[in-house]
């Protein structure tokens, strides 16, 4: 009767704390997915590729950024050289200058150049002129001009997406590490219980081989089964510590945090999934949507080579007012006057030869192109694929909880009748520790199906792309901007 007790209260499978003196820091799962984002270095590295493209970005918008140029120089020609394009004298020069690129492509510099020459007399020169270059058929508009900015801006919506990724994978590596912590300390509450009941056995058996009831060799099956289970306790307490510092590295937290109690339990609720919405679900996962900028990004390329194969056609316009007079402020006078300007219009053509290595370029730009759309139809139809295998895993998923919870009442039921047999003689001590071992697992299979069909549940969501919209966590690109400003 008091053996009966015992299992009774076995049934009854309540957490314990663990043997350690420490208290265990107790941890829901929203808190352990929180901490994960927030200070996961894996997480928090992925970031910081996205911060470097908006860092390229504003590289190179700094093309529309004006450039202020100063040139000098000084000349001094003997007149022993006898050469006659340079004739002797003494000359400076001091040219300051702007230039600014435009959207269209063009460029324009406005030059303000100073010539001081003593050959043949002592005389200032000066030029106050505009110079505009616009390409007509190679690199031409915005599209082109900007296509360094937007292959960055692609690039870092790319980085994003696979941050978004490796969020995803985070995310669903806590959910299921915390749910093993779970598993693994209820597993280390079944060896204890079934330590217990072991060591009850055993103090029944010795008793009654005291008494001339048994012989003495079930003594030894009862020792036997009690080392046995006192062995799987040791291996469960170790499965469980080992278990924290692995949570705990995830979350990367204190070192000083010795224990970790979960707070939530698995899910046992029905799920029930359709197919169809969840494939078209998966299609925007970030995995595809960073496939996808990716085929963007290398479709900009395509553009910008296929621009390259043209003629080099730009046209070309000057303007300058210019002033000549032996003294600098009479001169500068003259350039105000607008008595002598010159001026020109032209076009300038340039095409190399064959130009194979643009055309090379275009090539490859479109192969590159094609390899990546078959990627993503292929990484597509792999969404689906794992779609469908994850639902099957949730459906089986929670059959097998139904089952295990049978399996245990049936092992409850039958160690009961071993129990009763061996009372009477019915039974011998081995009988009973090898129901009551088949016991344990049952309990084991039930905790594992729990668990197995909350692991099956974050693997639907994570293939479906909805695990982060489910925890309630989403990535705006403001994220590593703000990564990037912070940077001095």
């Amino acid at each position: 009767m008091r053996l009966l007790i015992l299992l009774s209260l076995s049934m009854l499978i309540i957490p314990v704390t663990g043997y350690s003196s420490d208290t265990p820091l107790s941890l829901s799962l929203s808190e352990a997915i929180r901490m994960a984002v927030e200070k996961n270095l894996d997480v928090r590295s992925e970031l910081y590729n996205a911060a470097q493209f908006e860092a390229d970005i504003n590289r190179e918008r700094a093309i529309y950024d004006p450039i202020l140029s100063f040139q000098t120089s000084y000349t001094d020609s003997d007149a022993a050289s006898g050469s006659s394009l340079s004739p002797p004298g003494h000359s400076f020069a001091l040219n300051p200058s702007i230039s600014k690129l435009f959207w269209t492509g063009g460029k324009a510099d406005v030059k303000f150049s100073n010539t001081h020459s003593d050959s043949p007399s002592s005389s200032w020169q000066t030029g106050l002129g505009l110079s505009f270059s616009q390409p007509l058929l190679k690199n031409v508009g915005r599209e082109a001009t900007e296509i360094a900015i937007n292959i960055s801006r692609s690039s870092k919506f790319a980085s994003l997406e696979r941050f978004n990724a490796r969020l995803l994978t985070t995310v669903a590596q806590v959910r299921t590490d915390y749910y093993k912590l779970h598993s693994l300390r209820d597993e280390r509450d079944v060896k204890k219980v079934s330590l217990e009941l072991a060591k009850k056995i055993l103090s029944d058996t010795q008793a009654r081989v005291k008494a001339g009831v048994l012989p003495a060799m079930e003594v030894l099956n009862a020792e036997f089964g009690a080392v046995t289970r006192e062995k799987e306790l040791i291996d469960a307490e170790r499965a469980v510590s080992d278990q924290v510092d692995v949570l705990r590295l995830l979350l990367q937290m204190d070192e000083k945090v010795s224990d970790l109690q979960t707070v939530d339990l698995p899910p046992r609720e029905r799920f029930d999934a359709v197919e169809v919405d969840a494939i078209k679900k998966a299609l925007n996962r970030p995995d595809i949507r960073e496939q996808k900028r990716n085929l963007e990004l290398n479709e900009l390329k395509v553009k910008n080579f296929s621009q390259k194969i043209r003629p080099d056609l730009a046209l070309v316009a000057s303007a300058q007012l210019t002033g000549l007079d032996s003294a600098y402020q009479k001169n500068l006078e003259k350039v105000a006057t607008f008595d002598s300007p010159v001026w020109s219009i032209g076009l300038n053509f340039s095409y190399p030869l064959g130009n194979g290595a643009a055309d090379s370029d275009y090539r490859k730009s479109r192969l590159v192109t094609e390899q990546l759309s078959l990627q993503l139809r292929s990484l597509e139809e792999s969404s689906a694929k794992e779609v469908k295998a994850a639902i099957r895993g949730v459906v089986v998923g929670f059959k097998q909880i139904e089952v295990a919870d049978r399996g245990k009442v049936f092992a409850e039921e039958r160690l009961r009748a071993f129990m009763r047999k061996n009372e009477v003689g019915l039974a011998t001590t081995k009988d009973v520790l090898d129901v009551e071992n088949d016991l344990a697992v049952s309990k084991s299979n039930q905790i594992k199906a729990v668990v197995g069909y909350a692991n099956a549940l974050t693997l639907y969501w994570q293939v479906t792309g909805e695990l982060l919209e489910k925890e309630g966590i989403r990535v705006v690109e403001s994220d590593a901007d703000k990564l990037y400003s912070a940077t001095h």
